[in-house]
């Protein structure tokens, strides 16, 4: 596929647009030295820069006309000349190139099988959220990693809530972060390498990195989907944080108190509804990973 620069600096222009109301406030706030728990966590929990985020890629196999601003991006690399159709006249394209492809294989792979294995897997809605309450299990205040904002139970009712319930956090990267004390309390123990053992497509942090996973096969694939799993992503810290042991008025955020039998109907009807949203973007990673390794 080949676009006119008209065509493809409009949707550049328009993925800028669908993204500004997010970064934009993050940089503000980061330039005053202010922090927010909530929207500022996409950007500084995963590698992925805001320039990055803002800017648009169409994907392999989509050539784009007169384009010399990625002539020098990662991947890219000249299509040859084109003509135009109205004119004949000949531009310069560029395009993802079939070996930067190739070089990817291995992360394409790696992938590929987590997403199968996640998608295959029956999903839990019954971990509550309790990952963010193991994360401060014991801990003093200024050792709580949101130490701003205060535990809306306090410390002895947020210990009391992790000591009377089950916890089985199936995530890696939430249960890494346990204090010490907690993470024998948790009935599973997954390692970073074998997240394909255990990911599974009701958990929170597992749909919210389809937006690591997205990115990370920036510029392989359309920058729309990785919008939409952002979007998806943005959602879910939300909903995230308000069943979270802090107390986050201020911010706006109504708490889903999972200590209560109400708090916990209210959490894992929201969580099915993000496993029902994740799933055709889910699918839809898996459908350009199999693209790109048949290319």
């Amino acid at each position: 596929m080949l676009l006119s620069r008209e065509e493809w600096t409009q949707r550049a222009q328009s993925h800028r647009e669908r993204l500004a109301p997010y970064v934009e406030p993050h940089l503000a706030r980061r330039g005053a030295r202010v922090k927010h728990p909530v929207n500022d966590f996409l950007f500084t929990y995963y590698s992925y820069r805001p320039a990055q985020l803002l800017r648009w890629h169409p994907g392999f196999g989509v050539s784009l006309e007169d384009s010399s601003e990625y002539s020098s991006l990662k991947g890219y690399a000249p299509a040859g000349r084109a003509a135009r159709p109205a004119t004949a006249e000949r531009v310069e394209t560029n395009t993802v190139s079939a070996a930067y492809v190739s070089s990817q294989h291995l992360l394409i792979e790696t992938l590929l099988k987590l997403l199968r294995a996640t998608a295959s897997r029956e999903a839990n809605f019954g971990c509550f959220g309790l990952h963010e309450w193991a994360m401060v299990y014991r801990l003093t205040p200024e050792q709580v990693r949101h130490a701003d904002w205060p535990l809306r139970l306090g410390a002895a009712g947020t210990d009391r809530v992790v000591e009377t319930h089950r916890i089985a956090c199936s995530h890696f990267d939430a249960y890494r972060f346990f204090t010490p004390p907690a993470a024998p309390l948790n009935t599973l123990s997954p390692r970073s390498d074998d997240r394909a053992a255990f990911e599974q497509p009701g958990c929170l942090h597992g749909n919210m990195d389809l937006y690591k996973h997205a990115f990370r096969l920036s510029p392989l694939i359309s920058s729309d989907l990785v919008a939409d799993c952002f979007e998806l992503a943005w959602d879910i810290r939300t909903m995230d944080m308000r069943a979270a042991p802090y107390d986050l008025a201020e911010l706006g955020l109504d708490p889903i108190r999972i200590e209560t039998a109400a708090g916990k109907q209210e959490y894992a009807a929201a969580q099915r509804a993000f496993a029902e949203r994740a799933a055709p973007l889910r699918e839809c990673l898996i459908a350009e990973c199999e693209r790109l390794i048949e290319a």
